[in-house]
């Protein structure tokens, strides 16, 4: 019978270890991965390596270092990737932070490796490193990696980048800043005493620096395969790295040979090391106070594991199972090498277990029926004697003889608790500030995501000897080719609040419509829905009622809102009362192929601005590039917008357009653009305006109006704009530009200015970060035949989903040339 003190124990050891996506594995593992877990049991050694961002991690050093040498190896990304660019559709922000974050958990189930992180956010491209921590906060972000110093407990620190300055991303220069600092605070127990409640100080041996060759440096010489794939390492970080498909890597040729490559370390702190980066550390059980019979033993096994016959182990790791529940140790390694074991165990006895749910989305306080199923393949006696569910702390002892290949079932009703949280990731539950997330409890600080909602533990007993075995509730689904796929709990209002707009634009005093669907989750969902509104800003009727008969059944609610009648922005909320309980979230899926499904419910809100604008240029033609959310913007500004593919581009087709805008990194996503962007350079001959929003590569060298794309970018989103061309229609007409209408920015001004332009082309304005030359790339305008051609670097995909009001004036103006 298992005590629900283990139990909790338990769950805390190993919520940091099993992703989601990792309980919910269909396939059982193969010989060569169980004897690979074998030799992970075996070796004590330990590698935490440290980056700033999702894709910044050495792969192949991951996958040697995990698989090849079997060490405990894990990834620290100081931030999820939150400030970049999405190749496969509009999330960004926070969404595509959540959506890296599962890239990197897909990466690291490939290369052997664990994921880490901090609560830093991604805010952009930064050229100092110093104003990277002022942003994060320093003392919180480093905090963060001593947290996960001290979870983790590493014997070698690795930084992907060096601590000096250089021509690289500030958050790279940050991050090794951290790392290393971390490293010489982690042993002391009078910094960041809080995490002493949970944790134990640690001072890992050695930091070094990886890729630096000087004198004095380490070299690792990696070849070989790794053996449970059969790839070569280089082959297996090419495929760990192309999961990084946002940012496009998938589309790239890594060289995957199978010869041997180099890597080196340059060391940056404690014990010195000549040969390897091990260099006088023990990595066997004998570093573990009468652990050294453990490793022996652990060897045997290994030596004499049969690949067609796992279960013939299963004796021998019985008696190590037992020596290990004997060993008089509280070092969490020890803990957590437990709970290995059991794994082992389980998958040496073909043991297969697995809880399944008829859907996978409950309501807190909803009953939750669990059809649990238990499967042992080998011909060795096996009992499940319980199920715990630790989070409502009840156990169910029963006692099941298992039959080899025959299903046991156990189902069982029991009751969400009312006080579980929506799901939604843990950094993302309050409002943090531009560069940290803010975490409510502090022992989810490091943790790659929510642990599971209702996690459970299948209790066995083999030969004597008790298996406690990971387990959390699924739903079986089928994915549009019919194959089965498997979905983590998740927990869901009873209804979903969505505003039909991201941004409301609103003329100073003028009422306008403001739209909410709401969609309910459940059958029977009545109550009243009101907005959340700033004083000054005024709402008809005060609220609405609504009743849904039926699960999945939408309604669409209409307030008039009345802005006031000065300029000024504001925030509107909404609230669902049902049966006394009040209800703000929105509904928001990720979904795409290579990572789970990841359900948001953020509290709704539409950003709402009182502006005075003109436009000019209503008809507008849209061609989607990489991903964003400016048409819609482009509508809220009063236009009629018309989405337009590639095969859209023919003179006859264009004609009637005010305006064709082209979303951003339109070049990287169509490639087959070709002889197709002449139709863009005739419509304007002939009198049309089109506005280019940035790219990362060139696509406009032999057309007519020739530009260099370059990585020049102006990242500071407060700097300076100076006025090239004052009298630029640009900056006049219908509406007059001024400085103030550059306050309020987010993230950055611009990226990815061109440099190089021909004499068509007019600068309109000069920014510039603190230190730099003003650029003058950001907004270039070239008046071609009758018509315009716009090229922009500026984030206007950033600004307008943002509500900052002069982004609107000064777009309102690009798309009005001429008219």
């Amino acid at each position: 019978m298992i005590t629900p003190r283990r139990g909790l124990v338990f769950v805390a050891a190993c919520s940091l270890l099993f992703s989601s996506a990792a309980l919910r594995a269909a396939e059982p593992p193969t010989p060569a991965a169980i004897l690979q877990d074998l030799r992970s049991f075996q070796n004590m050694g330990s590698v935490l390596y440290i980056a700033a961002h999702p894709d910044d991690e050495n792969t192949l050093l991951i996958a040697y270092l995990a698989r090849g040498k079997n060490y405990r190896t894990a990834y620290l990304s100081i931030t999820r990737g939150d400030g970049g660019q999405n190749l496969l559709g509009p999330d960004l922000g926070a969404k595509l932070g959540v959506a890296r974050t599962q890239e990197l958990l897909a990466a690291r189930r490939l290369d052997g490796g664990r994921q880490f992180f901090t609560r830093a956010i991604d805010f952009g491209f930064s050229k100092d490193y110093r104003e990277t921590l002022n942003i994060w906060g320093k003392d919180d972000v480093l905090s963060d990696v001593v947290r996960v110093i001290r979870t983790f407990r590493p014997d070698v620190v690795i930084n992907r980048f060096s601590t000096h300055p250089g021509n690289t991303h500030g958050h790279h220069t940050a991050s090794a800043v951290l790392g290393l600092a971390a490293f010489k605070l982690a042993g002391d127990p009078k910094v960041y005493p809080d995490q002493l409640k949970t944790l134990q100080p640690w001072q890992p041996k050695r930091i070094f620096m990886n890729g630096r060759g000087g004198e004095g440096a380490v070299h690792l010489e990696i070849s070989g395969e790794d053996p449970v794939s059969g790839l070569s390492f280089s082959e297996l970080a090419a495929h760990s790295r192309a999961m990084h498909k946002t940012q496009g890597f998938d589309r790239f040729t890594f060289r995957g040979g199978r010869g041997t490559s180099t890597e080196s370390f340059e060391l940056l702190a404690g014990d010195p090391a000549t040969n390897d980066i091990f260099d006088g550390i023990d990595t066997t059980w004998a570093r573990i106070p009468g652990g050294a019979d453990i490793g022996k033993l652990a060897g045997e096994i290994i030596a004499q594991f049969n690949p067609e016959k796992p279960a013939a182990s299963v004796p021998a790791l019985l008696i190590l199972h037992k020596q290990l529940a004997a060993l008089q140790s509280t070092d969490p390694l020890v803990t957590e090498k437990r709970t290995q074991l059991d794994r082992i165990i389980q998958h040496c006895l073909g043991l297969e277990v697995q809880t399944t749910i008829p859907q996978p989305e409950y309501v807190p306080g909803e009953e939750l029926p669990l059809h649990s199923t238990v499967k042992v393949r080998a011909d060795v006696p096996v009992r499940w004697v319980a199920t715990h569910y630790p989070s409502i702390d009840k156990v169910l002892n029963k006692f099941v003889d298992l039959t080899p290949n025959e299903t046991a079932t156990r189902n069982s009703n029991q009751t969400l608790p009312r006080n579980t949280l929506l799901t939604q990731p843990y950094w993302l539950r309050a409002e943090g500030t531009p560069g940290l997330f803010h975490v409510d409890d502090p022992s989810l600080i490091g943790r790659p995501e929510n642990p599971p909602v209702f996690p459970i533990q299948q209790v066995f007993e083999v030969g004597g000897e008790t298996l406690v075995i990971a387990d959390a509730p699924v739903a079986i689904e089928k994915d549009p080719n019919g194959k089965e796929t498997s979905r983590r709990l998740d927990v869901i209002p009873p209804v979903s609040i969505h505003f039909n707009a991201e941004v409301a634009l609103f003329a100073p005093g003028s009422s306008h419509p403001v739209e909410i669907e709401l969609t309910a989750a459940r059958a029977n969902s009545k109550g009243t829905l009101q907005l959340e509104t700033p004083s000054d800003w005024k709402v008809t009727p005060a609220q609405h009622s609504f009743d849904l008969a039926q699960a999945g059944d939408k309604t669409q609610l209409t307030f008039t809102v009345t802005a006031p009648a000065q300029s000024t922005t504001a925030k509107i909320g909404a609230v669902a009362d049902i049966g006394g309980t009040r209800y703000r979230n929105d509904r928001y899926v990720i979904h795409y192929s290579h990572i789970p499904l990841q359900l948001l419910q953020p509290v709704a809100a539409l950003k709402c601005l009182s502006l005075d604008l003109a436009v000019h240029g209503r008809k507008i033609g849209y061609i989607q590039g990489a991903g964003d959310s400016v048409d819609a913007c482009l509508r809220q500004m009063g236009c009629t917008v018309t989405e337009l593919t590639t095969n859209d581009l023919t003179p006859g087709r264009l004609k009637d357009f005010d305006a064709i805008v082209t979303g951003v990194r339109l070049f990287d996503t169509h490639r087959n653009l070709g002889d197709k962007l002449s139709a863009l350079f005739d419509y304007v001959q002939n009198g049309g305006t089109v506005v280019m929003q940035y790219n990362r590569v060139d696509g406009l060298e032999s057309t007519p109006l020739t530009l260099k794309i370059s990585q020049l970018r102006v990242t500071d989103e407060h700097a300076p704009v100076t006025f090239l061309a004052p009298d630029s229609p640009v900056l006049n007409t219908p509406n007059k530009i001024t400085s103030a209408d550059f306050d309020n920015w987010v993230q950055e001004r611009g990226t990815y200015f061109p440099n190089q332009w021909d004499s068509h082309f007019t600068p309109i304005l000069a920014c510039n970060d603190p230190g730099e030359s003003p650029l003058k790339g950001s907004l270039l305008v070239a008046d071609y035949g009758k018509g315009h051609f716009v090229y922009t670097g500026l984030t206007f995909f950033r600004q307008l989903p943002a509500g900052v009001p002069g982004a609107y004036r000064l777009f309102a103006n690009l798309i009005s040339l001429g008219k």
